[in-house]
């Protein structure tokens, strides 16, 4: 199987029209048409990630997070970027990322969030002109009104984490909830004209919270918000190939920590 069949996968899923202008999603490294010897799957490429592609015996890498965000003027070594080009040019690895483009893509990141929360009859916040099936952030309902510390804490024992940033829950409950992954807070005015209750995203800026005026507002942290990307790749992956070698990756790539 060659990395085109699963590029051509992916791009079914996550079309690289739906991404954002600013973004850098698709194959970044490698030659299209090498044979695949192993996929694996993570958040973000690292040196660490490329080492484990290698020691795995994987020759194509894919992320959520694309490793070139920006050109690079030169590839000597001295950024991490410029390091991982490199070494995988050396072993013979392919770097493909799907990004905005999951983001915004139907069945994809945020979609998984909020199937891991528990949202029903979803929608978009906002649809994106001229493209079916493609939006930024969605918002949905609870099956049952929750209590705000109660659904709190729900939010940390499912995604793992230590701690969150919120504002003063201004109601007793939450029922109607929206949401986007990684850096989403762009959509806080949205979130409020579809009638949420909450508003969840990776991260928020000290001033945003300010402007909650009454509406929840709750910062997970980038990687924790996203990290179930790299299950939905490898759900979509193995239904529709499923000789296809599969390695989730065991390197935790979060740059932040809490102490």
């Amino acid at each position: 199987m060659t990395i085109r069949k699963i590029v051509d996968a992916l791009e079914t899923l996550a079309p690289l029209a739906f991404q954002e202008d600013y973004d850098n999603a698709g194959l970044q490294v490698g030659l299209i048409d090498d044979e695949v010897t192993g996929v694996l799957l993570c958040l973000d490429i690292t040196e660490d990630i490329i080492d484990e592609a290698v020691r795995k015996g994987c020759n194509l890498v894919v992320s959520h997070h694309p490793l070139i965000f920006r050109p690079l003027r030169h590839v000597t070594g001295s950024t991490y970027q410029e390091r991982c080009v490199m070494k995988a040019v050396r072993n013979g690895i392919a770097l493909y990322s799907a990004h905005t483009n999951l983001d915004n893509a139907a069945d994809g990141v945020n979609y998984r969030i909020a199937s891991l929360i528990g949202l029903e009859d979803l929608q978009w916040l906002e649809e994106k002109a001229g493209a079916e099936g493609c939006g930024s952030g969605v918002v949905g309902n609870l099956p049952a009104p929750e209590p705000a510390a109660d659904f709190l804490a729900r939010l940390k024992r499912v995604f793992g984490i230590k701690c969150l940033q919120h504002t003063e829950p201004a109601g007793a409950v939450v029922r109607r909830v929206a949401l986007c992954g990684g850096a989403g807070s762009f959509l806080m005015d949205a979130a409020r004209a579809k009638g949420a209750d909450c508003f969840i995203t990776g991260e928020i800026s000290y001033h945003h919270f300010f402007d909650a005026d009454g509406l929840l507002l709750v910062a997970m942290g980038h990687y924790q918000s996203e990290q179930f990307t790299k299950d939905l790749l490898r759900d979509f992956l193995a239904a529709r190939f499923p000789g296809l070698r599969l390695e989730m990756t065991e390197t935790d790539t979060n740059p932040i920590h809490y102490s």
